[in-house]
């Protein structure tokens, strides 16, 4: 085979339909386009979001709040309560790691805050990325100690 000799598969090309060149092409007069109308015009095509002149949605949008709405600047903390922290062992380290591996929160790279419901009677060493201020009042009651782990607004768990 030559390159000259090269041509596309039969009935892959396909010839073009040469509309409004009179009644007999079987495409004459209006063309495919129907009888009047906005669409039967020239450059007559309506964009997809138009809809009938009432305000699109998607210019509506940025007004919406509610269901629609979303805060995409909002950082989301995973809550953990201090009644939760009471099965660990006293004195043991709790992490975001440890806190997935008990199944109080689903991943270890989620962002959590420490909640002051219920109460803590074993001393332990509590790590976390934020803390009520009545969570910290009862870890430190219960001998325990408090540390913040650093964390960024609008950093990578905005989700």
């Amino acid at each position: 085979m030559k390159l000259h000799e090269l041509q596309p598969a039969e009935g892959a090309k396909k010839r073009r339909k040469r509309v409004g060149r009179g009644i007999a092409a079987g495409q004459g007069k209006t063309a495919g386009r129907g009888t009047k109308g906005q669409k039967a015009r020239s450059g007559g095509s309506i964009p997809p979001y138009f809809e009938g002149g009432q305000l699109p949605l998607v210019r509506k949008l940025p007004f919406a709040r509610g269901v629609g709405f979303r805060n995409p600047w909002r950082v989301r903390f995973t809550p953990v309560n201090v009644d939760q922290l009471d099965r660990f062992a006293p004195g043991s380290v709790v992490t975001p790691q440890t806190l997935a591996q008990e199944g109080l929160i689903r991943d270890p790279e989620e962002w959590v805050v420490i909640l002051g419901r219920g109460e803590l009677n074993t001393p332990l060493t509590v790590k976390a990325h934020r803390f009520s201020a009545s969570a910290r009042e009862k870890i430190e009651a219960a001998g325990g100690t408090v540390e913040e782990l650093p964390w960024q607004r609008g950093g990578y768990r905005t989700r």
